[in-house]
């Protein structure tokens, strides 16, 4: 920063810190706060004023110093311009180009300031940036508003409102409406006027913000009072003042107050509108808003003079006067003359008279003309706005013509079932509960289905088994039985079968318990109910009660299980497993051979293993053993007879109790069962 604009920024943060004890509380918290940061974050050691944030805190406090401090307005604007353009930070310097045009506009150059705002908008658009091109555009409306450009300033406030509407900016929808209203109201079409305005009261209770409420009720009581409904403008004005003296707005309260004042004055209560006028220009020493004041103190003159106090009048008038001259508003001047006329006429002063009644005359002609062509102008304006967007939506059309015709038959399918939906509406309650009941019984009906076949099937390999697996046991020991009743064996011969009644009763009894078991996990699923399990335990007893078959093949059943094999499962499924694995090894394996039980640890599992020295399988076998619904029964080597059921039972029990189950086999060297199972922990042990 140069030593010239350093010197200028402190000058200039120096004043605004002085200037503040003169400001509303509310508002002057924003201004001091931006000041604060921006102090506090050039004492930062690395401060550099080519900062982004330092740049935008300068926006903004210019910004707020809008009718306060137009000077530093400008001069806070004019060094976020600089800093911004030598930065290449196109925000910072897009936002400074709209303050600096604001300025110029409040000083009534207005070619510089459209320059400005023309700049701003054009760059906010290639940005891409709608806060500000909104911004920009609605500005410079107003201010082609202001040069009596009244076709260009509706072009770019329609423009801005399509811009909002499109990107939802609810804010300057009301904003950019209500500036469409208060340029009706400007041509005295208080009827447009006010039917815009009913858009924005739409908008703002929207949006929910109550000052834009406030803003919009001090216009519209300003427009009531033009129309002599006096009443409306008194109860909009006081509304609205309430709203900005709690948040303490001061320079829409001093144009509430000048509102109010209008009011009393159109009622002809001089004495009341002169004490509102007064609470407005106080307010007005302290802020900068040379439109307001020029109408705050045209009305005071108009009080004064119904007072018949021509000379404070005529002071009054005169400073008017003089400012819509130095900012070039024809209407204020013409306002203004006219009220001069009539005082340098009660005053006998009949050449100055003349001279202001001339001037008055010039401008309303001139005003007059343009009213005419106002009128016109804007609805031509706005016709050709129409006209513009139907001839691009006629474009659109051409080229989606296929588009339309499907959308016209959709609309037409829409149409019929809007027509039907109608017809049968009284009944879609009842119809949409029939069809959820149809659809819970369908769903029923299908589960019960599924479960008549698992059920059905069930039965079929029950009595597969039934039929081929004890039927014929059963029939040989009736009609053994049969044979020793009628006296067609003697006992001692009816004794030498014993051994095999035995052996029959054993697998009757062994087939039995597997089918009862897998039949209660077919039909109502077995409860696994784990608990510590001493697999030595098991596995001896198992071994005691097969030992007479392996005595009988001469077979060595060898059990190699250490003590404190304990597992967390459920004692009655395993035994089951062990039962079935054993005796099938002891079914495959040949006479003189041996049944060896292992069982290793593993992490938090016990690995068992049954191995034989058995026939063995091959792949096709083991592929097949423990399928679900296999109903392989194989004979042994004794011509032993099993359910078919064993191992796929084995399977299911194994994995309720969260353990796998595999074998190897080789053929003619016999195979190896494998299981695990979870291994107690301490935990299960005490619980135990």
């Amino acid at each position: 920063m140069t030593s010239s604009r350093l010197s200028k920024l402190c000058i200039l943060l120096f004043g605004i810190l002085v200037l503040s004890t003169l400001k509303a509380n509310s508002q002057q918290e924003t201004k001091d706060s931006l000041h604060t940061l921006i102090k506090d974050l050039r004492k930062t050691p690395n401060f550099s004023n080519k900062d982004t944030t330092y740049i935008n805190l300068l926006n903004d406090l210019a910004y707020e110093l809008r009718y306060y401090n137009s000077d530093s307005l400008l001069l806070l604007s004019n060094l976020a311009l600089d800093y911004s353009r030598s930065l290449h930070y196109k925000k910072g310097e897009n936002h400074a180009l709209v303050e600096i045009g604001i300025y110029y506009s409040d000083k009534g150059n207005h070619s510089k300031s459209i320059s400005y705002f023309e700049n701003a908008l054009a760059m906010s658009k290639s940005r891409k940036d709608v806060d500000l091109t909104l911004r920009a555009q609605n500005n410079l409306a107003s201010q082609f508003s202001y040069i009596g450009n009244y076709a260009k300033s509706l072009i770019y406030y329609l423009e801005g409102i399509d811009i909002a509407n499109e990107n939802e900016k609810k804010f300057m929808q009301s904003v950019i409406n209500e500036n469409v209203a208060n340029l009706y109201a400007s041509q005295k079409d208080y009827t447009q006027a006010l039917e815009f305005y009913k858009k924005v009261k739409k908008i703002n209770e929207d949006i929910g913000n109550e000052i834009c409420s406030a803003e919009t009720m001090s216009n519209i009581a300003s427009i009531y009072a033009d129309m002599g409904e006096l009443e409306y403008a008194m109860f909009n004005a006081n509304a609205s003042i309430a709203i900005f003296e709690k948040n303490k707005k001061m320079e829409w309260l001093a144009y509430a107050y000048a509102i109010k004042g209008k009011t009393y004055l159109k009622d002809n209560k001089y004495k009341w509108a002169l004490y509102w006028y007064r609470q407005s220009e106080m307010l007005h020493e302290k802020i900068q808003d040379p439109r307001g004041k020029i109408e705050l103190l045209n009305g005071m003159s108009q009080a004064y003079l119904g007072l018949e106090k021509d000379d404070m009048s005529e002071k009054y008038a005169l400073e008017a006067y003089d400012i819509s001259n130095s900012i070039k508003d024809m209407e204020g001047s013409q306002q203004c003359a006219k009220t001069l006329y009539k005082i340098n006429k009660n005053k006998e002063n009949f050449t100055q008279a003349l001279k202001y009644h001339e001037i008055f005359q010039s401008l309303s002609d001139t005003l007059s003309r343009n009213e005419n062509k106002k009128s016109l102008t804007m609805l031509k304006t706005k016709m050709e706005h129409e006209k513009q967007k139907a001839d691009l939506i006629e474009e659109n059309e051409k080229q989606l013509d296929m588009q339309r015709a499907y959308v016209n038959v959709a609309l037409g399918i829409l149409l019929i079932f809007i027509v039907v939906t109608l017809l049968v509406g009284r009944s879609e309650k009842i119809q949409k509960n029939l069809n959820l009941e149809l659809q819970k019984k369908t769903e029923d009906l299908e589960q019960s289905k599924l479960e008549l076949h698992e059920i059905n099937g069930t039965k079929d390999k029950l009595f597969s088994i039934i039929g081929h697996d004890l039927r014929g046991p059963i029939a040989a020991f009736q009609g053994l039985l049969k044979l020793f009743k009628n006296g067609e064996i003697e006992q001692n011969e009816f004794m030498s079968f014993m051994p095999k009644l035995s052996h029959d009763i054993d697998h009757i009894s062994f087939t039995l318990n597997n089918l009862l078991t897998w039949g209660q996990t077919q039909m109502n699923g077995a409860v696994t109910r784990p608990e510590v399990v001493a697999l030595e335990t098991v596995v001896r007893d198992n071994i005691d009660l097969l030992s007479e078959i392996a005595k009988n093949k001469s077979i060595r059943l060898v059990n190699h299980l250490e003590p404190k094999t304990l597992t967390w499962s459920d004692g009655n499924q395993i035994d089951i497993v062990i039962r079935n694995l054993i005796s099938n090894a002891l079914k495959f394996t040949p006479e003189n051979g041996m049944v060896t039980i292992n069982a290793i640890e593993k992490k938090n599992q016990w690995q068992v293993s049954i191995r034989d020295t058995g026939i063995g399988m091959n792949k096709e076998t083991i592929d097949k053993i423990f399928s679900h619904n296999s109903t392989l029964t194989t004979y042994g080597t004794n011509n032993e007879k099993g359910t078919g059921l064993g191992l796929s039972l084995c399977k299911e029990m194994i994995e309720k109790n969260n353990g796998t189950i595999w074998v190897e086999s080789l053929l003619r060297k016999g195979s190896t069962f494998h299981f695990t199972l979870p291994r107690a922990k301490n935990k299960y042990q005490k619980t135990a």
